[in-house]
């Protein structure tokens, strides 16, 4: 991205100071990413549909200042706040980076579904904390392969579905090893049934939305499902149908229910929780 100072993003090129000290993050991941390098941001945003990092980042972002929802930012808020950087991920589009960018230097880091280490790097880059990047990605690899080696010790095989009850649409989809938390998945060598894979034909398809006559498909040893804050109750009815309770991972109780704010989408602390879960619910360690 360029030497520090002068920054080369998707969206341009922006001079930024080199130790910013009022960081706004306009999107979750930004908001993550920062958090992990231990840069506070003094303003961030609230998700769309998926449950918020409060629960992942608990005390560490008590008292910060919310400038309104991803993709509807509050300039008057965001004024207040004098910032001396604006950062973002998925939350910045050409339209509202052009007027980020007269209130304060905003960098857009690039979006990568599955690969969550380039924008971290990057972020890093961006405040001065490469070293702490390298460091928190090293124990994460430990990490990943501990639990990889513990899994192929305990099963032969083992085939496991991550899915989502979206908070907008109320229905149900499936991750590919293509998505955020299928690509942690797939590194810790479990691989999704077949009949899904089947279904993945690039890169590109990061998920498949299923409908109610299709949630067949969402079979599998374990199940690993992330429910948004405003789909608990489409869940709960998907729950009572027949077909649901044809699921052999439904007969099995090898349904787990986890959290959105994680398992859709994020950075370091996010990787790290879907670790846990994996050795919770797979390994059952607490």
């Amino acid at each position: 991205m360029g030497e520090p100072g002068v920054i080369k993003h998707e969206l341009g090129e922006t001079c930024v100071p080199l130790k910013p000290q009022r960081i706004i993050a306009v999107d979750s991941i930004a908001l993550e990413a920062l958090v992990a390098l231990d840069k506070i941001p003094i303003g961030i945003t609230y998700p769309q549909f998926f449950a918020s990092k409060a629960n992942l980042l608990k005390k560490r972002i008590t008292g910060i200042s919310y400038i309104g929802k991803e993709f509807q930012i509050n300039l008057e808020k965001l004024l207040e706040l004098n910032p001396d950087l604006i950062v973002g991920v998925y939350g910045l589009e050409p339209r509202n980076y052009q007027l980020l960018s007269q209130i304060a230097p905003t960098v857009k880091v690039k979006h990568f579904q599955s690969d969550w280490q380039t924008p971290l790097r990057e972020i890093g880059k961006i405040i001065n904390r490469t070293e702490k990047v390298e460091e928190l990605l090293t124990q994460y690899e430990q990490r990943l392969t501990s639990i990889r080696e513990q899994l192929e010790k305990k099963f032969e095989k083992l085939e496991v579905t991550v899915s989502r009850i979206h908070g907008g649409m109320k229905i149900p989809e499936f991750s590919s090893q293509f998505s955020f938390p299928g690509g942690i998945v797939n590194a810790v060598g479990v691989s999704m049934p077949l009949h899904q894979r089947q279904l993945i034909k690039t890169p590109d398809d990061i998920l498949i939305i299923l409908s109610l006559e299709r949630i067949d498909l969402l079979d599998a040893d374990a199940l690993f499902i992330a429910v948004d804050p405003g789909a608990k109750e489409a869940f709960q009815q998907y729950q009572k149908t027949p077909l649901w309770q044809t699921l052999n991972v439904v007969k099995n109780k090898k349904v787990y229910t986890v959290d959105s704010g994680y398992w859709v989408h994020g950075s370091i602390l996010s990787a790290n929780a879907i670790l846990d879960d994996l050795a919770k619910y797979l390994l059952k360690t607490e």
